[in-house]
């Protein structure tokens, strides 16, 4: 069983490709928030979650979902995949506490360097086309070797992609993020641009805006907004900003450009 959250596609991918070479079944984490959910593996099974990172950390969604698990069983193997556009700091020192919580012990964990969809600060944007292709090249590479590990059941801490500062990002920047970055109160929409096609509310992973066909969005504020970035990039006539931080910045998911 794979666990995942994905906004623009990177751990989409990443999950399902998984998935498809172990045989196995995904769920997608925002789908199962309101309840507890229970795991109850066979004999043998293996746990996996797939996520990006934001603010160096686990998306709150999974952290949430993580919280709601009810464990019968622990799984014979636990492991995590998480997608990043850079760095990842301590991301995995705050999933596996997350995970002991539940009785949960993280085996595995693995980094993927994927292209950048987070723009929502100044100097960050999304990658030229070419820095594009060659990191979806390397992530098919190397996730295919991280599966080989996954079926053999190995332990692997390796290659994790910290950066300099992993503390300071994860801890200190982080909090910033949790604290004033997470929140969907800056988006809006530019209503010369919006011809009401309701693609942003049908990509929110977490249903986050009100609309759809015929109708400009509108952003709930109900906490529920992940920032992901998934209406932004798939608006078709770039008619989604993110306060000032968005303006004549680029646009990515992963299925806009074919390798």
């Amino acid at each position: 069983m794979i666990f995942y959250f994905s906004g623009t596609g990177n751990t989409a991918w990443a999950a399902e490709t998984t998935a498809l070479a172990l045989n196995d079944k995904l769920v997608f984490i925002p789908d199962y928030l309101d309840n507890n959910f229970l795991i109850k593996p066979a004999p043998h099974e293996a746990v996996g979650f797939c996520f990006p990172v934001h603010g160096w950390r686990p998306p709150v969604v999974v952290r949430q979902f993580i919280q709601r698990l009810v464990v019968e069983t622990p799984p014979e193997y636990v492991y995590a995949i998480c997608t990043a556009g850079d760095t990842i700091g301590e991301t995995f020192a705050y999933l596996r506490q997350d995970l002991q919580q539940v009785n949960l012990h993280l085996d595995a964990a693995f980094t993927l360097i994927m292209p950048e969809s987070y723009v929502g600060l100044p100097f960050m944007d999304v990658d030229k086309i070419e820095k594009e292709r060659s990191k979806k090249q390397q992530a098919i590479y190397e996730l295919n070797q991280y599966i080989g590990v996954i079926e053999k059941r190995q332990n692997n801490t390796a290659s994790l992609h910290k950066g300099r500062w992993p503390l300071v990002n994860s801890h200190l920047i982080g909090s910033f993020f949790a604290k004033y970055l997470i929140t969907d109160k800056p988006f809006h929409v530019n209503h010369t641009r919006c011809v009401k096609c309701g693609i942003c509310k049908d990509v929110c992973p977490t249903h986050d805006i009100n609309g759809g066909l015929g109708y400009e969005p509108a952003w709930k504020h109900n906490n529920s907004c992940t920032v992901c970035f998934s209406c932004y990039h798939h608006c078709p006539h770039h008619a989604i900003e993110y306060g000032r931080q968005t303006q004549k910045k680029g646009q990515y998911f992963y299925k806009k450009h074919k390798l």
